[in-house]
This record gives C-alpha cells, sequence and structure tokens, in this order.
C-alpha cells in the first residue's frame, strides 16, 4: 500500500502524518508513507485545501485532519 501525506509542513499536516503512522504502526499495515511539501506535486492531486491524505493513489481526505477510525478504515478497506 502506498500513503502519501500532502500538506506544506503545517500544523494540522504534521498530525495527520503522526497519527497515520501511528495507525499503520498499531495495526501491523504493510504500507509506504510519504510526506509530500512541494506545492506543484500537491497540486497534481487537484485539492485546494491541506492536509490530505491520498492511499494508492486516491485522494481519500482533504481539508481536515480524519480521526484515527476514520484513517483505520481507509487504510484497511
Amino acid at each position: 500500500m502506498e500513503i502519501k501525506i500532502l500538506g506544506t509542513g503545517c500544523s494540522k499536516c504534521k498530525t495527520l502524518e503522526e497519527i497515520t503512522r501511528k495507525v499503520v504502526k498499531d495495526n501491523g499495515i504493510d504500507a509506504t508513507i510519504t510526506k509530500i511539501e512541494d506545492i506543484v506535486e500537491i497540486m497534481k492531486f487537484n485539492i485546494m485545501t491541506t492536509p490530505a491524505l491520498v492511499v494508492n493513489e486516491k485522494v481519500v481526505s482533504k481539508g481536515r485532519i480524519p480521526s484515527v477510525d476514520e484513517i483505520k478504515q481507509f487504510l484497511t478497506k
């Protein structure tokens, strides 16, 4: 599984990355997590608000920090 955290480095972006890494670790999910801060790369996903969570090239959340349970659902379905 490939997970991307899109964000320019704000506190919300960092929080989303921390929570996502914790969910992956706590649930033994085999995933590669990449943090993308380059605005040009972020724009390729056609989002206007960050942070955003991308799973296997699909944007599953944008503009907010999903709950731990929501992130777990995104990663296990």
